[in-house]
């Protein structure tokens, strides 16, 4: 099963709940702050469920990737700037070649490149990768920690589950929602032609 096997020393069954947590935690901090910025209840997942994978994704990337500079908070900071930005990046790229948009906008922003990264940004990741390693990892492991084996177990076989499916449905109506607008622009412009 997947709570069997170690990742970076770590056993998969701590690193799949870390993942959920900082997951769940992004899409919580992300729709908040979205929701007040619109003035309406936002939810800033791609799929329904309460959940950011690229928050997992991109704290548990920054985690393992600088133990080794733990130490050194100004090392840290600058280290992850560079990490978490070049992550975005990244994601952004993914993100056009697979849904033909970013779902952010950095254009009204000082320094930023294409709109989808920005000085702004790079500065917080690297403060948010300073608070991921003097408080919030500890209190992931505590939360983690503290949840019965056996019950963890059961969470984070639906959440893999249950995440799979919602993303994939997603996946799906997007696709399909994309391929459907290509239509009518495609029929918008033959209707043009005519004229």
């Amino acid at each position: 099963m997947w709570y069997k096997g170690e990742i970076f020393g770590e056993s998969s069954y701590e690193i799949v709940l870390w993942f959920m947590v900082y997951s769940i935690m992004g899409w919580i901090v992300e729709s908040i702050y979205m929701s007040i910025c619109n003035r309406k209840l936002t939810n800033r997942g791609f799929a329904k469920g309460p959940c950011c994978p690229i928050y997992g994704l991109g704290a548990l990337s920054v985690f393992f990737m600088l133990r080794p500079f733990a130490d050194c908070p100004v090392l840290l900071f600058f280290v992850g700037s560079i990490v978490a930005t070049t992550l975005e990046y990244f994601t952004a790229i993914v993100m056009i070649r697979i849904f033909g948009e970013v779902w952010w906008d950095y254009n009204e922003k000082p320094f930023n490149y294409r709109g989808i990264i920005c000085l702004e940004s790079s500065v917080a990741w690297g403060f948010y990768t300073v608070f991921l390693f003097l408080f919030l990892q500890n209190f992931v492991i505590f939360l983690v920690s503290s949840i019965p084996t056996s019950m963890g177990k059961v969470i984070g076989s639906l959440f893999l589950i249950l995440y799979g499916l919602d993303f994939s449905t997603s996946l799906y109506r997007a696709k399909k929602q994309e391929k459907r607008k290509a239509e009518e622009e495609k029929e918008e412009e033959t209707a043009w032609q005519r004229y």
